[in-house]
């Protein structure tokens, strides 16, 4: 057999290089290069292996681990799984810097390579600059964090481990149930140690996303339940996107006269302006959406994972007797709320229960109440966007400044604050994937480097960055890899002072408002802010505005711009809105000497009644 001797960091390199797949009868590498930021334990192994295949395999560098990593992440999110990226640091704070993001691809489900140098497998030089020493456990280095939000978790000991890890890898990469992020923690002296590999090993080959199709036991139940429904509903969750099933669920939806909503994830799978589409659900959900998920009788969740914002805590979906389907390639997730599961693709899975209902519809006057629901909802929504002056406009204003400048095929990217939720309401998304929040980890952060990884994966596409003044000072550095790597981003900066969200939150449970808002913290002196200025100090075009009318007018010639623009407003930290929306469970202290918190504890108590945990 015929082999080539390599290091393991050049062995590795060459075969993700080597991994394909096929997208719109197009043969692309499935590995879109690598994010580096180098050190000690990554530099001459890794460093080395990525220069000798820069050609083939490109390298990118950024100024943050964790944002780069969030990067990689959104550009697979943005390619719907199909295609994704690695990421390889140092050890020490450089690994761990990722582990944030690990957390976040996890939850989310999505794919990411992180190859973090590691200690020396010799163990010769211990303990190395950076080295997490156990006094009870010789093997644990600083990558065991990554154990808990990997999929998959290798330590790489010995060059040939390789030709059993990167397989693995890769299934788990690619597999649509198991997804998520891989760890290859790559000792640095391992990295730099030859080994005679096999040829055949780095033979190009082609990963098909899997398909599975519906236990037909599972399939059966569904179909019986949904033609005894009379008040069927659908959740679309973004495992509808990553199946690129959103012709099918919309083709579902209509034929069988059954009205639906989004999750976060699942946002822009079906048209905004649909009949049957009532938009958002859940505790950031539109009143329409809402209102007819509480009444339905049976509930086919597709590609969700049912979590807490989607549910009300488990309060929403309060009809006795409903029945909820759960249809998801994973069976964890097609299970909980008592669900009855439908283990399956959403593309597969919805095409086969529409054959198996052929010539059912549910009831017309259940489709006609959720189309004057939808119609009632945008009349009761309008005013929160609607373009009025005044010195300090809420997000929703700002949101609908933005909406009125975008075009349909614009990516809109945000993750953490009040954003999130007031977008999951307002925002009328246009094409799929044209709405891109993560809002399963909420992680504030991702919203600069989100956009540099949407913006990588839809290079034709206009990126627009929503993010909040906390969330910007979090992490902003990826502003200059966008400069530097010449990926235009639009960022509207949203000024209230501290954390407003989380200060409406405290307020609400009974709090005083504390050391959210700036004004509310321990300090000495208030600092003057100019995030204009921080941005164009990081490369961008910046401006601050001054009202609704100069954002839009900034927003028209940011479009035009062809490099990152940075635009500062203003906002009320105290504005939101307040139409819409469904009961969240946040525990309220069961004993205070404030009386708005002894309040706030017994509307929770009696809020904590509508939720229903045992079916």
């Amino acid at each position: 057999m015929a082999s080539l001797r390599l290091t393991a960091a050049q062995a590795l390199i060459r075969y993700l290089a080597a991994q394909e797949t096929e997208i719109d009868g197009q043969r692309l590498p499935i590995f879109a290069g690598a994010w580096a930021i180098f050190g000690h334990g990554n530099v001459a192994g890794l460093g080395e292996a990525l220069h000798a295949m820069r050609d083939r395999f490109p390298t990118y560098r950024a100024h943050n681990e964790q944002g780069m990593a969030h990067a990689a992440i959104a550009f697979a999110k943005q390619s719907r799984r199909r295609r994704f990226m690695a990421c390889t640091t140092s050890i020490g704070p450089g690994a761990t810097n990722m582990v944030t993001a690990a957390a976040l691809a996890h939850v989310n489900r999505l794919p990411v390579l992180f190859l973090p140098g590691d200690v020396y497998a010799t163990r010769r030089p211990d303990p190395v600059l950076q080295q997490i020493e156990n006094f009870s456990d010789g093997t644990v280095s600083a990558n065991d964090c990554f154990r808990p939000v990997s999929r998959y978790f290798d330590r790489i000991t010995r060059p040939e481990q390789l030709l059993a890890a990167l397989p693995r890898a890769m299934q788990v990469l690619t597999d649509p149930a198991e997804c998520g992020p891989v760890t290859l923690a790559f000792c640095q002296d391992v990295q730099a140690e030859a080994f005679d590999y096999p040829e055949e090993f780095f033979r190009p080959r082609n990963w098909s996303p899997r398909r599975s199709r519906p236990d037909e036991t599972e399939l059966a139940a569904a179909i019986a339940t949904l033609k005894a429904a009379k008040k069927p509903f659908v959740i679309a969750g973004g495992g509808v996107l990553y199946s690129e099933a959103e012709r099918e669920l919309l083709g579902f939806c209509r034929k069988h006269n059954i009205p639906s909503a989004e999750t976060q994830g699942g946002k822009s799978s079906l048209p905004a302006d649909e009949k049957l589409n009532l938009g958002a659900l859940g505790v950031t959900g539109t009143e329409a959406a809402n209102t007819l998920a509480a009444e339905a009788d049976v509930i086919l969740a597709v590609g969700t994972r049912l979590q807490d914002f989607t549910s009300g805590s488990r309060a929403l979906f309060a009809e006795r007797g409903r029945t909820i389907l759960g249809l998801n390639v994973q069976a964890f997730d097609a299970g909980k709320h008592h669900a009855s599961p439908l283990v399956c693709d959403a593309k597969t899975g919805l095409a086969a229960l529409a054959r198996g209902l052929a010539g059912w519809r549910a009831p017309a006057e259940w489709a006609v109440k959720a189309e004057l629901a939808q119609e009632h909802w945008q009349r009761q929504a309008a005013p929160y966007t609607a373009p009025t002056e005044s010195s300090l406009p809420s997000d929703a204003k700002v949101i609908g400044a933005v909406q009125r400048q975008s075009k349909k095929t614009d990516i809109i990217v945000c993750a953490a604050g009040g954003l999130p939720g007031e977008l999951h309401k307002l925002w009328q998304a246009g094409k799929p994937g044209g709405y891109h929040v993560e809002y399963g980890y909420s992680c504030m952060g991702y919203e600069i480097a989100g956009g540099l990884g949407a913006k990588m994966a839809a290079p034709d596409r206009e990126v627009i960055v929503m993010v909040g003044d906390g969330s910007y000072l979090m992490m902003n550095s990826e502003i200059a890899t966008s400069v530097m790597l010449g990926l235009k981003l639009t960022i509207v900066v949203l000024d209230n002072r501290g954390f407003g969200c989380i200060n409406r939150l405290q307020r609400a449970t009974g709090g005083e408002s504390f050391n959210n808002l700036l004004e509310h913290t321990r300090h000495e002196t208030l600092p003057a802010i100019d995030f204009a200025k921080h941005a164009a100090s990081l490369g961008a075009k910046a401006i601050k505005v001054a009202g609704i009318a100069a954002l839009e007018k900034t927003l028209r010639t940011a479009r035009r711009s062809p490099i990152t623009t940075t635009i500062v407003i203003d906002t009320d930290p105290l504005k939101s809105t307040d139409a819409g929306g469904t009961w969240w469970d946040v525990a309220v202290p069961e004993v205070s000497t404030r009386p708005e918190v002894r309040a706030a504890r017994a509307g929770y108590v009696e809020a904590q009644k509508k939720q229903r945990l045992g079916d």
